[in-house]
């Protein structure tokens, strides 16, 4: 399958000061994977075969739980067209 792109929003619902911190520790999760992303403020987007991001998805939720949070709610947005799709195709003309 090409590559697609998934963007991963999650909000874990610890006390305000732990939430960078338990962000931080997903963002290195993902880096650790070696599948291509790029941190933005709201969200972050990987690019890669569907079922990996969605292993990737599904880790990032007990990774939060371990953290201490009580509840994780995730926002996931799908970009997916059958010949691929890359981040840097939608972002190319932006980047400085």
């Amino acid at each position: 399958m090409a590559n697609i792109n998934v963007s991963l929003q999650v909000l874990p619902v610890v006390e305000d000061a732990r939430i960078y911190p338990v962000v931080d520790k997903v963002i290195e999760y993902i880096q650790s994977t070696g599948v291509k992303y790029e941190v933005g403020p709201m969200e972050t987007t990987m690019e890669g075969d569907l079922d990996e991001l969605m292993e990737i998805v599904k880790a990032v939720q007990n990774i939060c739980v371990k953290e201490g949070a009580e509840r994780v709610v995730s926002i996931v947005k799908i970009d997916y067209k059958p010949e691929g799709v890359t981040i840097n195709e939608k972002t190319y003309k932006y980047k400085k």
